[in-house]
C-alpha cells in the first residue's frame, strides 16, 4: 500500500476533527474525520487506512472503554437483565420489519434483505449472506450506511433534544505526561494481550472487544484505575473516523444517493423501535432513557461506546449491550435464516 493515500486520509481526518472541535460539535474528532474523508473519497481522491493501524487504534479505544467498568459492576448486572431481554426482543422485531421494508422498498431478494437487516456483525453478515445467495456489495453498503447514519444522527440529535454536553476527553482521560510507567505498562499489556486473546477466542471485533475485556477485568478487580491518555484517544478517534470515511473510496455521489435513500428509511425504523423500547423500559424499570437509547440503537460497537462516553452516559452498560447484541446476531442469524426460510414468501 502506498503511504501517500494514508497520509492524506490522516491529514484530512485531523483537519475535519479540529474543525468539528472548534464548532463544539459532539464526538468531534471521529465525526469530523469521518465527514472530511467521506467528502474527499466521494470526490474521487485516493485515501486509505491500513488495517494494522486501525487495529492498534481500536485496541486503544478498547482499553479506554474497559476502564469505564468499575468494581461495583457485579452489583449492577442484576439490573441489566430486563434491558438485555428487551434488547433481544427488539432486535428480532427490528430485523423482521427492516427485512420487509427492504423487500418492498428496495426490491431485494430474500437473503440480501435478511442479512442486510440483521443488526450486527457486519463482516459476518456479508460473508454469510453472500454464501447463502445474497448480494455481498448491497449487504455491506447497507450496513455501512446504517452505522454512518446512526453515528451522525444520534449524538447530534441527543444533544439537541437533551441539551447534555459531556466532559471533554482531556478532562476525563488525563494527559500522556501524567501517565506513570507502571500504568502505561498495564494498559499496553491490556491492549496487546487482550487483542491476541480476542482473536484466539474469536470475539466479534476482536481488536476492540479483546482489549476492552482485559481492561474491564483489571478495573473491576480494582487492580488499576488508570485510563489511556487523551492524546492517544483523540488519535484513535481520528483514525477510526477516517477509516470509516475511506470505505467510500470507489463510490460516486450518485451511488451513495441511491443506497442512502433505502438505508435512511431502515435507519429510521431502527431508531424508532429503539426509542420506543427505551421509553417503555425507562418508565417500567426507572432507568435513564438516554442511557437505554444508546444501548439499544444498533450502531457499531466502537462508535456507540464512544458516543456514550462523549455524552457522559454509562459506558459499561452501553458496551455490554452492544457486544451481546453482535454476539447474538452472529450466532443466531444464519441458523434462523435456514430454519425459517421456507416460511418467507420468495
Amino acid at each position: 500500500m502506498s503511504i501517500r493515500p494514508v497520509i492524506l486520509a490522516l491529514a484530512l481526518g485531523g483537519t475535519g476533527g479540529a474543525l468539528f472541535f472548534m464548532a463544539d460539535l459532539p464526538l468531534p474528532w471521529m465525526l469530523g474525520a469521518m465527514s472530511a474523508c467521506i467528502i474527499a473519497a466521494l470526490s474521487g481522491l485516493r485515501l486509505a487506512m491500513p488495517t494494522p493501524l486501525r487495529a492498534v487504534m481500536l485496541a486503544i479505544l478498547g482499553v479506554m472503554l474497559g476502564s469505564a467498568f468499575s468494581p461495583d459492576l457485579l452489583d449492577q448486572l442484576s439490573r441489566w437483565s430486563l434491558s438485555l431481554s428487551v434488547l433481544f426482543a427488539g432486535m428480532i422485531l427490528a430485523t423482521l420489519l427492516v427485512m420487509a421494508y427492504f423487500r418492498r422498498a428496495g426490491h431485494m431478494d430474500l437473503p440480501t434483505a435478511y442479512f442486510a437487516a440483521a443488526p450486527g456483525g457486519v463482516n459476518e453478515m456479508v460473508m454469510t449472506g453472500g454464501a447463502l445467495g445474497g448480494d455481498e456489495r448491497t449487504i455491506a453498503l447497507i450496513h455501512f450506511l446504517r452505522i454512518l447514519l446512526i453515528v451522525f444522527t444520534i449524538p447530534i440529535g441527543f444533544r439537541l433534544v437533551t441539551g447534555i454536553h459531556g466532559a471533554p476527553i482531556s478532562q476525563s482521560m488525563g494527559s500522556l505526561l501524567d501517565l506513570s510507567w507502571l500504568d502505561g505498562a498495564v494498559l499496553l499489556a491490556c491492549a496487546a494481550g487482550g487483542a491476541m486473546a480476542g482473536r484466539l477466542l474469536r470475539f466479534p471485533a476482536a481488536s476492540l472487544t479483546g482489549p476492552m475485556a482485559a481492561s474491564a477485568i483489571l478495573h473491576v478487580l480494582g487492580l488499576t484505575a488508570s485510563h489511556p491518555p487523551a492524546e492517544l484517544v483523540i488519535l484513535a478517534q481520528v483514525v477510526t473516523g477516517a477509516g470509516l470515511g475511506c470505505r467510500m473510496v470507489g463510490l460516486k455521489w450518485r451511488d451513495l444517493a441511491t443506497a442512502a435513500r433505502i438505508a435512511s428509511g431502515s435507519t429510521m425504523i431502527l431508531i424508532t423501535i429503539s426509542a420506543g423500547l427505551a421509553a417503555i423500559l425507562a418508565w417500567l424499570a426507572d432507568l435513564p432513557f438516554s442511557m437505554l437509547l444508546l444501548a439499544f440503537v444498533p450502531g457499531g460497537i466502537a462508535e456507540m461506546c464512544l458516543i456514550a462516553l462523549a455524552l457522559g452516559q454509562d459506558v459499561a452498560f452501553v458496551s455490554t449491550h452492544h457486544v451481546l447484541r453482535v454476539i447474538l446476531v452472529i450466532a443466531c442469524a444464519p441458523l434462523a435464516f435456514r430454519l425459517f426460510k421456507p416460511w418467507f414468501r420468495p
